[in-house]
C-alpha cells in the first residue's frame, strides 16, 4: 500500500518546536502520524502528534498535536477524503498563491 499526504504545520507550532527543543538540547523530535478512514469537517484525515512513550500513553497524557492534512493519492482502495472546491468568497486572489 502506497500513499500519498499532505501534512500543514503553522508557523507558530514550529517556532514552539524548535525553542522547546533547543532549551532541552534535544537534537530532533519524534513525530506519530495518523491516517484516519474517514474525513473530519475539513476534509482531513491525517494529523501529526508529538511522540509518547507508553508511560505517556497508560497515564492519558494529552496530545501535542502539530499539524495535520489529507491524503490525495493512494495505489489501492485507501480511503481519499473527497476534495472541496473553494469557496470563491474565500478571499484568496491569484497573488496570495505561493510557489511551493
Amino acid at each position: 500500500m502506497a500513499q500519498l499526504t499532505d501534512l500543514y504545520l503553522k508557523l507558530d507550532t514550529l517556532k514552539t518546536l524548535v525553542s522547546t527543543l533547543e532549551a532541552k538540547g534535544e537534537k530532533g523530535i519524534a513525530l506519530t502520524i495518523a491516517i484516519n478512514d474517514e474525513a473530519n469537517n475539513y476534509g482531513q484525515n491525517v494529523s501529526a502528534t508529538i511522540s509518547q512513550s507508553k508511560e505517556e500513553r497508560e497515564a492519558k497524557k494529552q496530545k501535542f498535536y502539530v499539524g495535520n492534512g489529507k491524503t490525495f493519492w493512494a495505489n489501492d482502495n485507501s480511503f481519499i477524503p473527497p476534495k472541496h472546491e473553494r469557496d470563491a468568497t474565500s478571499g484568496q486572489s491569484d497573488t496570495d498563491v505561493l510557489p511551493f
